[in-house]
């Protein structure tokens, strides 16, 4: 699913598509649009030998443990911030084949260690997001409780960062604008863009060699075990945001009997029917809903944007900027697909909408330093072109995605006509899984019997376009009485555990301090829109 997440306060983590950054509120009724899923058998068990390699891959992980000490300086994480190494097998059906060691990072618990309850593990989402900053996280207010009880332990999983980092193409080359994103791709574009995702496609196979079938969400839950039994943790205390609701749900179907608790904030629908193909096709119809509530609201600030009176109006100024980016794009760097990606980062959380806002009214009157500022600076990114290649990589993985062309033109084309701002860039960024080569698995049947799970937490923001708010009632369902939903109402920022709501925080911190639910779902009012800067 493409994301491009923003959890909470920490700011930009950037997950390469779900698309991660790589992700999709369904609006309704898109199913019924939508060309029927080719039927395939879903899958919820280990092989006997892979179970039987998770079980000897955690004891040897626990008796050796984790030796922590300095990060290294790529990490930018400074002390007291603790890094440190796991091992874990690429093929978990064959634990005394080839390893692959891990990165993590901790930060102590800072309050009374009688107080502690142990290691509590984050993942920011993706594939392809690095959660090695949630340390950091331990010094801010909303936060400061949580720091006190836990060792908060960041780490990249398997093939981001230094993780033994996965790469499909040059980095230097990689998104390398300026670059087109036409709402309605010609015929000729979309030829170019076919041939585009066979080569990419092509070269992380290349790159990756044989390996490059096990970087899968099974395999992330599997490592989430193991980094369990490293941390000599008996049963896993975990924040999962975006992507990481899906493997931290396959982790609990696998292995409810090592959970002690789990938060699961802005939830994937992880019915096997949507992973992935028609997740990614939902979270384009989904982000035309976050559009429409951007431009609405910088209407209603016309007096300081002057970008139109009406949402259409707005729509223009913005079609408008895109025309002339395209014939003369600025800075050597920003054409309309840069923009378009400004814009996307904006429907993922309202701390955006301002700063989209005054760039696009800047460069409409004549003024390009501050759209080449947010919009320019991703081309070339080695961490960009290694969160994409590990989101393709798992999400091509982990499902049979529909290998007919015809499909995916008649079902976009078809999207477009009424969400046309992500559909068909979208549409392009997950292609490469068309053409893909690694052996594919059936997708994952999440769910655990009736109370099988101890009782675990979900966030979800009832207009969240990354992960449509049908995802958290879908797992709510297979949990079986196991979950309680908390609702941030008609709101749509993406992450809202340990962010601005007061009101959602209360659940989120009680639940994990004391591992309290609420009686019944609960719901939150959302919080103001933001200011006009």
């Amino acid at each position: 699913m493409r994301a491009v997440a923003l959890y909470g306060t920490v700011g930009s983590l950037l997950l390469t598509g779900l698309t991660a950054v790589t992700s999709a509120p369904a609006a309704h009724g898109t199913e019924a649009l939508l060309s029927p899923p080719a039927p395939t058998a879903p899958s919820a068990a280990d092989s006997p030998a892979e179970a039987r390699g998770v079980v000897l891959a955690a004891e040897r992980a626990a008796a050796k443990g984790i030796t922590f000490g300095a990060c290294p300086a790529a990490e930018g994480l400074p002390a007291p911030v603790e890094c440190g190494t796991f091992s874990v097998p690429v093929d978990y059906a064959h634990p005394n084949g080839k390893h692959i060691s891990l990165t993590v990072s901790r930060g102590h618990a800072t309050g009374d260690r009688s107080a502690r309850q142990g290691a509590l593990v984050f993942n920011p989402g993706g594939p392809g997001g690095s959660g090695m900053i949630f340390p950091l996280l331990a010094g801010l207010p909303a936060w400061k409780r949580l720091a006190e009880a836990y060792d908060f332990i960041g780490y990249a999983p398997r093939g981001v960062g230094r993780s033994a980092p996965l790469s499909c193409v040059d980095p230097a080359r990689f998104e390398r604008g300026p670059s087109d994103a036409p709402e309605h791709p010609s015929a000729a574009y979309k030829r170019q863009r076919i041939a585009q995702a066979k080569a990419y496609a092509r070269g992380c196979l290349r790159k990756a060699g044989p390996d490059l079938r096990h970087f899968t969400s099974r395999n992330n839950a599997r490592d989430l075990d193991v980094l369990r039994a490293a941390l000599g943790e008996r049963r896993l205390n975990f924040i999962g945001a975006s992507y990481g609701t899906y493997f931290g749900a396959v982790y609990a179907t696998l292995f409810p009997g090592h959970v002690r608790r789990m938060v699961f904030d802005s939830v994937v629908n992880p019915s096997p029917r949507k992973i992935w193909y028609r997740n990614n096709l939902d979270q384009s119809a989904a982000f035309e809903r976050r559009w429409y509530d951007w431009r609405r609201w910088a209407a209603r600030h016309h007096n300081v944007y002057r970008l139109g009176r009406t949402e259409h109006e707005v729509l223009a100024a913005y079609h408008k900027a895109a025309d002339r980016l395209r014939r003369r794009p600025v800075g050597g760097k920003v054409g309309p697909a840069q923009l378009q990606a400004l814009f996307l980062k904006a429907g993922y959380t309202d701390t955006a909408w301002a700063r989209a806002a005054r760039a696009l009214a800047a460069y409409l009157r004549g003024d390009e330093g501050q759209l080449v500022a947010l919009a320019g600076g991703a081309s070339g990114s080695v961490a960009a072109e290694n969160g994409n290649a590990v989101y393709t990589a798992v999400e091509c993985n982990d499902a049979s995605w529909p290998r007919d062309w015809s499909r995916w033109n008649r079902d976009n084309d078809h999207l477009a006509r009424r969400a046309p701002f992500e559909t068909w860039s979208n549409a392009f960024m997950n292609l490469p899984c068309a053409y893909w080569k690694a052996p594919r698995q059936r997708p994952f049947e999440v769910g655990t019997a009736r109370r099988a799970l101890p009782p675990v937490l979900l966030l979800a923001a009832e207009r969240d376009a990354a992960t449509p708010y049908a995802g958290a009632l879908e797992l709510l369902r297979r949990f079986r009485g196991s979950a309680a939903l908390v609702t941030e109402r008609d709101a749509g920022t993406h992450g809202i555990g340990g962010g601005p709501n007061a009101c959602v925080n209360g659940y989120f911190e009680k639940y994990l301090l004391t591992g309290e639910l609420p009686v019944r779902n609960a719901t939150c009012a959302g919080r103001p829109e933001p200011q006009a800067t």
